[in-house]
């Protein structure tokens, strides 16, 4: 079975984008992917697209404004791991030996879905009595300060960590550094979790080209990432109450991929993980073995987890540093990955890195511990 290589990565600026729909900046993204491969887009053999809220045959659009119509493509929808999804689609296919180049997209305009908080389904029962999405991780941010003593200010130094990060991206939603004071300052949203503690309503896009070990010796030119592992797994049925501060689901899905990388959590280099909100990033770095559980607030505060530390996590900025436009998020996670694994993020470059890590995880359902969580491992 042929190895799955990473050849081209390409990337919208984050943010708003009013004079813009998601097939435009899918398309924007796509010719980033494109350019950055090298290569002739008529090699592309067949397409994936993430997205949540774009409506029906958004993939398609972006082929027809690219020239690429009349490819295999097939939308994907598996809420903020749509993205991630895609690429896993994508790197299964040339496994499969059905294609040698192929290329996965994510993309969304949130501005124009939404001016707040993502609404549930209205069939949703929990979240007809208050348990949406901030409600949820505002309990599990209590019950986090209360099994293991974090404080309040230690929570703020993630937000301040990853928005320093994305103060050096360009990409990045946001651009301006803030301190504890700041996030402390920030409107409430869910007690004890405040505005500068969420990552915001974001359009952007990003797309990656992937490539079999035949296409990548022919086209890549040593600059291909190796895709060791593409995992997706959903939550099993919740039949006691889950834990509020650990994700059983986040570890099963590292665990299947940390495997079949042939690698350890002790191994990985640095992450981009899926910070919806601060506490969520506590939760998944401890959720995939990177830090022991109930230590990830001190490690943050002693500065393990800067871009010079120990094991830098969202260098990129995070969801809430860099955005979040759902179907984009899982995808643009693997570009950083990419650009850092070739020594190509500029001033936010992680010294050495080898191995690197994406975790995505999103949306929610009655009954079961979480909707979809992906782990990607990429290897230099």
């Amino acid at each position: 079975m042929t190895d799955v290589h990473v050849v081209g990565v390409g990337m919208t600026r984050f943010g708003k984008h009013p004079d813009s729909d998601a097939a435009d900046l899918g398309a924007e993204a796509l010719h980033g992917a494109v350019a950055d491969a090298g290569i002739d887009p008529r090699l592309i053999e067949a397409a994936y697209c993430g997205h949540v809220f774009q409506g029906m045959v958004t993939g398609q659009r972006i082929l027809a404004q690219v020239g690429l119509a009349g490819l295999p493509l097939a939308n994907v929808e598996n809420a903020c791991s749509s993205g991630a999804t895609a690429i896993r689609e994508a790197s299964l296919a040339i496994r499969a030996g059905e294609n040698d180049v192929v290329i996965a997209i994510g993309t969304e305009h949130l501005t124009s879905k939404f001016s707040g908080a993502l609404t549930p389904d209205p069939s949703d029962p929990e979240a007809a009595v208050g348990a949406t999405m901030p409600g949820v991780y505002a309990m599990r941010a209590r019950r986090y300060m209360e099994e293991f003593g974090m404080t309040r200010e230690q929570l703020a130094l993630i937000p301040v960590k990853n928005k320093r990060n994305a103060a050096q991206n360009p990409l990045a939603h946001f651009r301006k550094e803030i301190t504890v004071e700041d996030v402390l300052a920030s409107r409430p949203i869910a007690d004890p979790l405040r505005l500068h503690d969420c990552s915001p309503v974001t359009d952007g896009a990003a797309a990656v080209i992937v490539m079999s070990d035949k296409a990548a010796k022919k086209y890549a030119n040593g600059r291909g990432i190796r895709l060791a592992a593409s995992t997706l797994r959903t939550g099993s049925v919740d039949v006691e109450p889950t834990s509020m501060t650990y994700e059983p689901l986040t570890w099963k899905t590292a665990k299947e991929a940390y495997e079949k990388a042939g690698i350890g959590p002790e191994d990985v280099d640095f992450a981009e993980v899926h910070d919806c909100f601060s506490i969520a990033e506590v939760l998944r770095v401890e959720g995939l073995g990177l830090f022991e559980q109930g230590q990830y607030p001190w490690a943050v505060e002693r500065g393990e987890a800067d871009i010079n530390g120990r094991l830098p996590i969202n260098p990129s900025g995070g969801l809430i540093g860099k955005g979040h436009p759902l179907g984009g998020t899982g995808v643009a996670q693997v570009v950083e990955l990419v650009r850092q694994l070739r020594g190509e993020a500029g001033s936010r470059q992680i010294e050495g890195a080898r191995i690197g890590v994406a975790h995505c995880r999103g949306g929610k359902a009655v009954g079961i511990e979480g909707a979809a969580c992906t782990v990607q491992i990429l290897v230099r």
